[in-house]
């Protein structure tokens, strides 16, 4: 793997201890956290094998072919608050290729689109009266401060938002949201979750600015996937691409066997899962009962997204949120809006996501059908897209995707460290303080290192 004029020295990337016979970590996930944990335990000079189930690292952010464009298969956005991931890309020597651009926010309510991109437009906003407009404004700055999130874990986010914002303005705006994102779960989620959502978004306005300023590295996710491969490689991490894990089971001797679909059984004496909880339960042998009924309550958002590109770009705003239920897309993310045409060889790219549960109907639907779907209701919501302004039309579908955050969530998991001595599980369903992005991902990791990693990081090292 190789990323041209980007070289970085790994000299100082690499314990300067000598250590005898050190103990043979395995990672289970190539997805930006499990990256991120062998970036980090290869730099103390630990030995690790990266295992990854599919063709090419990345998971959630990796990166396919649409059309002649190679590029994100999910969207991906980067906050100005996006601190882990931004000291990671400078890390990394990927700070000179990032830009950022300041974006709009559409809302599609009641047949028509909007914009409230600003204090003036959401003044103006014609769906929501003064009172219930008011109402909101006070919900999202009330809930920008809160800083004791657990509370909320124990309040129903539609409880929550009901009383703060008003009948009306839950009716008219919140439901429709959370019946887009979370269908009919929204009733079993904590109101932690919109807490975070509002947490993350409002510090992307700049103080002062109050302006909406999103950034991307050129390149994508290609260029940090590509980058981080290359690093791993040059500190000696071995990393196994298309090695799906059937089952993990502990030794006599105290080391992990873990065979693999197709591909001969390994020795390991200590491993990271990052998977879904689902894969955990399924393929961790020893671990608890208990451990793998916490798993099984914890309830995935799986999703449905549709990659579209267009002749010509569709809207002005980077998100157009929907509260109209006959749309079948959760949102319309106009990524032209923030990455530079050239990137898509002057075309545009849409994506059209659709959050579902895991046994949803949408994942049996066929390319074809999903794509009239999608594209009529386009049709309808703007006027000016043709059918014939799409060039190249591809899904995406990952059943387990987000963890949702149901009451009581954090009391939910098991603890990080399993009931296995060796076994750990650093997967984003631990994420509590936010919601699913890559900088909570790398935090996770992060945060792994330094608590529950560290005793052990630190014994063998020693």
């Amino acid at each position: 793997m190789t990323l041209e004029n980007n070289t970085i020295d790994t000299k100082d990337m690499t314990s300067s201890k000598e250590q005898s016979a050190p103990l043979k970590w395995a990672i289970a996930g190539g997805g930006m956290l499990g990256l991120t944990l062998a970036l980090r335990m290869a730099k103390q000079g630990h030995d690790v094998t990266l295992v990854e189930a599919g063709p090419t690292l990345g998971g959630l952010a990796s990166i396919w072919k649409l059309g002649d464009v190679m590029w994100d298969r999910h969207y991906h956005v980067t906050l100005m608050s996006d601190s882990r991931l931004l000291n990671l890309i400078e890390e990394i020597g990927l700070s000179d290729d990032l830009k950022w651009v300041e974006t709009k926010t559409g809302f599609y309510t009641g047949g028509k689109l909007y914009s409230m991109s600003d204090t003036a437009e959401f003044l103006k906003f014609p769906p929501l009266n003064l009172i219930e407009k008011l109402r909101l404004g006070g919900t999202i700055f009330y809930a920008s401060k809160i800083r004791n999130w657990k509370r909320l874990e124990k309040i129903k986010v539609a409880d929550w938002l009901a009383r703060w914002s008003g009948k009306g303005t839950f009716e008219k705006i919140w439901e429709p949201l959370l019946k887009a994102k979370l269908g009919e779960s929204y009733k079993r989620t904590a109101a932690s979750f919109i807490w975070a959502h509002i947490s993350r978004m409002y510090k992307a306005r700049r103080t002062g600015l109050k302006k909406e300023m999103f950034g991307y590295v050129t390149g994508g996710y290609r260029s940090i996937i590509q980058r981080l491969g290359d690093l791993l490689e040059e500190m000696n991490v071995d990393i196994k691409v298309d090695h799906p894990i059937s089952n993990i089971q502990k030794q006599a001797d105290g080391s992990f066997s873990i065979d693999f679909q197709n591909q001969p059984s390994q020795s390991f004496d200590r491993v990271i899962m990052t998977t879904p909880n689902s894969i955990m339960s399924r393929v961790c042998a020893d671990i608890s009962q208990d451990e793998k009924d916490r798993f099984d309550k914890v309830e995935y958002l799986g999703i449905v997204c549709a990659s579209l590109l267009l002749k010509k770009p569709i809207s002005k705003f980077y998100v157009t949120n929907i509260t109209d239920t006959w749309v079948p897309m959760t949102a319309v993310i106009e990524m032209t809006t923030i990455v530079d045409t050239d990137e898509f060889g002057g075309k545009s790219l849409v994506y059209l996501p659709k959050y579902v549960p895991a046994d949803h109907e949408l994942f049996d639907k066929s390319d074809q059908e999903i794509e009239e779907s999608f594209v009529a209701a386009l049709e309808k919501m703007y006027p000016d897209f043709s059918r014939d302004d799409v060039e190249a039309f591809k899904i995406s579908r990952v059943r387990s995707v987000m963890a949702i955050p149901t009451l009581r969530y954090s009391e939910l998991l098991p603890p990080m460290k399993s009931s296995v001595d060796g076994l750990y599980f650093v997967n984003s369903s631990y994420i509590l303080r936010g919601n699913l992005n890559v900088n909570e991902t790398i935090t996770i990791a992060e945060e792994a290192m330094e608590t529950v990693l560290k005793a052990e990081l630190e014994k063998v090292a020693g």
